[in-house]
C-alpha cells in the first residue's frame, strides 16, 4: 500500500510541475498575474475533465511553490538560464514553452534542495516531451538544465 501511495504522490508532483509549465507559459503570453492564473488552474484545470481530458490531480503545495518562486526569482532563474544558453540563443529567442519549462525547473534547483537536481532535470525533460513530439527539444532541455544544475547544486551533480 505504502508504494502505491508513494508512486500517486510522485504523478501529482509530476502533475504539478506540468501545470506550473502551462500557467507560466500562460502568465507569459497573457501578461496575466500570477495569483489570477493560479487560481484558475486550481479552481478550473487540476484534477479538472477538459475538452474529454482527465486531468490528474497536482501536488497544490509544489504547484504553488513553483509559480511563487519562479514570480519571485525570475530575474535570476533567466540569467542562470541564459549562462547555460550558448551565446547566439539568448532567452528571449528560446520558445515561450521552453522558457516556462527552464524558469520552473530553475526555480527548484535554486530553492528545493530537497529533490535531487537529476529528479528535477528528468522531471521536466519529462514536461518537454509533453509539449514537442520530435525530442531534440527533451535533449535540448536536458542539457540546458544539466548546464544549469552544475552551476548551483555542483556539489549533487556526479561528475561528468
Amino acid at each position: 500500500m505504502a508504494s502505491r501511495a508513494h508512486s500517486e504522490a510522485r504523478l501529482a508532483r509530476s502533475a504539478a510541475r506540468l501545470a506550473a509549465v502551462q500557467a507560466l507559459y500562460q502568465m507569459e503570453l497573457s501578461g496575466a498575474d500570477w495569483k489570477t492564473v493560479r487560481r484558475e488552474f486550481e479552481t478550473h484545470r487540476l484534477g479538472a475533465e477538459i475538452d474529454g481530458e482527465q486531468y490528474r490531480e497536482a501536488d497544490i503545495d509544489l504547484f504553488r511553490d513553483i509559480l511563487e518562486g519562479v514570480v519571485a526569482r525570475q530575474a535570476a532563474i533567466d540569467q542562470l538560464t541564459d549562462r547555460a544558453l550558448v551565446e547566439k540563443w539568448p532567452l528571449g529567442r528560446i520558445d515561450a514553452t521552453l522558457r516556462a519549462v527552464f524558469r520552473a525547473a530553475g526555480h527548484e534547483l535554486m530553492a528545493r534542495h530537497d529533490i535531487p537536481p537529476k529528479v528535477t532535470i528528468g522531471e521536466y525533460v519529462d514536461v518537454a516531451k509533453a509539449f514537442f513530439a520530435e525530442g531534440k527539444e527533451a535533449k535540448f532541455v536536458n542539457a540546458v538544465l544539466d548546464h544549469m544544475a552544475r552551476e548551483v547544486r555542483a556539489a549533487d551533480m556526479a561528475p561528468r
